[in-house]
C-alpha cells in the first residue's frame, strides 16, 4: 500500500498507510469528501482554488478522526462480553455458535454448561445476561422473576449403554422396560421382559446400574416428563422435574459426568443429549414410540416429533414434544429455552444478546445440522422477535429489538 502524501496541498483517502474501515458498527461513513485528487493543480485559477481546498482538506481531516476513532471501537478490547450460563444440551451448538459470531462481530459470548437448574437461578439472580433451560418456565415463574422465554433449537434425550458385545442401536427397550429399569423394578439385563424385545440377542447376566443426573437439569426434566407419561407409578411416586429423589442408581453433574459413569461401569445405562452422545460416539438404545415403532435417534425423527407444534398457541413458547405421535417421531424430544430479563438494565448487553441469537436464527442452522439438532423454522423465529420487540425494553420501557 503506498505511502500517505501530499502533491502542492493535494491528497486522497486512496493513499492512507492503514485500512480505513467504511463502516464502523452499522454507520456508513462517507469518505468522497476526503478524495481531493479531482482537484488537480491547474495553471489558470489555481490560487482561486486554495482556499477552498483547505477547507475541504480540514473537513477531511476531521472525517479521518471520526474514522480512526471507529476503527478503535471495533478493536477487541471494546467489544462487548455477553455471559450466558446453563443447560447442557445445547451448549455443543451454543459453543459453536459462539466460536463463529466472535470472528464476525467480535462480541463475545461467554456461555457455561452447568445445568438448567443453575441457569434458571443465575438468570433469576442477574448474575448473567442469559439463562438457558430445556424445561421452560410456567407462567408465574416468569412473571415473578420479570423474564421472556424464547426457543432456539430442538434435540432429543437418548438412553445410552454400555454392554459387552451390544453396539449402538442394536438393543430395542419400550417405554415401560425403560421406566421400570429406572424404578428399579428390572435390574438384570437378562430379564425375561428385556429379552422378549430383544429375541435375536444374547443378552449378559450382569446387574443393571442406572446412571442419573446429579445436578439440576432439563435433560433431567424431558427424561422424567417422558417416564411420567408412559408409566403410571411413575408419575405417581416421582413425576417430572429438573432434579427428583431417585430410586435407584448413582448421579453424575452434567452429560460428561453420565457418560463417565456408564463408560466405566459395565452394565449401567443413563441418558444424556443426543449431540453429545453423537460426538463421543456413545452406544444408545433404540425407543419404542408412541405410534409402536422401534426408532433411532436422528434429526429427522427429532423434526418429525415437532411438526404439530403450535408455538403461536402456547403460552411463553413453552411448548413440550414429549411422546408425539409418528412412526419416525423420537418420543423423548424437545426445544431448549433461553431466558432474558424484560427490563434490561445492562442495554449493551441486552441489544448484543438478541443480536447474537437473530444471528444464529439466520446463519447456524447448518451448524445446528451437522450437530444433530433441528433448527427452528422461519414461521417460528418471525414470531420470537416479533415478541422480543413487544415484551424487552430499556429502563425508560422502549423496546431494545430491532
Amino acid at each position: 500500500m503506498s505511502s500517505f502524501f501530499f502533491k502542492q496541498g493535494l491528497g486522497s483517502v486512496d493513499n492512507l498507510d492503514f485500512d480505513v474501515p467504511r463502516r464502523v458498527r452499522g454507520i456508513q461513513l462517507d469518505l468522497s469528501e476526503c478524495n481531493l485528487s479531482e482537484y488537480q493543480a491547474k495553471s489558470a485559477g489555481f490560487r482561486e482554488q486554495v482556499a477552498e481546498r483547505k477547507l475541504l482538506w480540514m473537513n477531511c481531516q476531521q472525517t479521518l478522526l471520526t474514522v480512526v476513532l471507529g476503527a478503535v471501537l471495533l478493536n477487541p478490547l471494546f467489544a462487548i462480553e455477553v455471559t450466558g450460563a446453563g443447560a447442557s444440551f445445547p451448549a455443543p451448538l451454543y459453543m459453536k455458535w459462539a466460536a463463529s459470531y466472535e470472528k464476525l462481530s467480535q462480541d463475545r459470548i461467554n456461555y457455561q454448561s452447568i445445568g438448567s437448574g443453575g441457569g434458571i437461578k443465575q438468570i433469576e439472580a442477574k448474575i448473567v445476561d442469559f439463562g438457558a433451560s430445556d424445561m421452560p418456565l410456567k407462567s408465574d415463574e416468569l412473571k415473578q422473576y420479570g423474564l421472556v422465554q424464547f426457543p432456539t433449537v430442538i434435540g432429543g434425550v437418548i438412553p445410552i449403554i454400555n454392554l459387552d458385545g451390544i453396539a449402538a442401536g442394536k438393543i430395542k427397550l419400550s417405554a415401560e422396560v425403560l421406566a421400570n429399569i429406572f424404578l428399579g423394578n428390572i435390574n438384570q439385563w437378562n430379564d425375561a421382559r428385556i429379552q422378549k424385545l430383544n429375541p435375536d440377542l444374547t443378552l449378559p447376566n450382569n446387574p443393571i446400574t442406572v446412571v442419573h443426573r446429579a445436578d439440576g437439569s432439563g435433560t433431567t426434566f424431558l427424561f422424567t416428563r417422558y417416564l411420567s407419561e408412559v408409566n403410571n407409578d411413575w408419575n405417581q411416586k416421582l413425576g417430572a422435574n429438573s432434579t427428583i429423589n431417585w430410586p435407584v442408581g448413582v448421579g453424575g453433574k452434567g452429560n460428561e459426568g453420565v457418560s463417565s459413569y456408564v463408560q466405566h461401569i459395565k452394565g449401567a445405562i443413563g441418558y444424556v443429549e443426543y449431540a453429545y452422545a453423537f460426538q463421543n460416539k456413545l452406544p444408545y438404545a433404540l425407543l419404542q414410540n408412541k405410534d409402536g415403532a422401534f426408532v433411532a435417534p436422528s434429526a429427522s425423527a427429532f423434526k418429525e416429533a415437532a411438526a404439530k407444534a403450535d408455538w403461536k398457541g402456547t403460552a411463553n413458547f413453552g411448548v413440550l414434544l414429549i411422546n408425539q405421535t409418528g412412526k419416525g417421531s423420537w418420543p423423548i424430544s424437545g426445544a431448549t429455552f433461553i431466558l432474558m430479563h424484560r427490563d434490561q438494565s445492562k442495554l449493551e448487553q441486552g441489544k448484543a444478546t438478541l443480536a447474537f441469537f437473530d444471528w444464529a436464527y439466520k446463519n447456524g442452522g447448518e451448524m445446528a445440522e451437522s450437530l444433530y439438532y433441528v433448527p427452528l423454522p422461519k414461521s417460528v423465529t418471525k414470531l420470537v422477535e416479533d415478541n422480543w420487540k413487544q415484551t424487552i425494553k430499556d429502563n425508560h420501557q422502549k423496546p431494545i429489538w430491532p
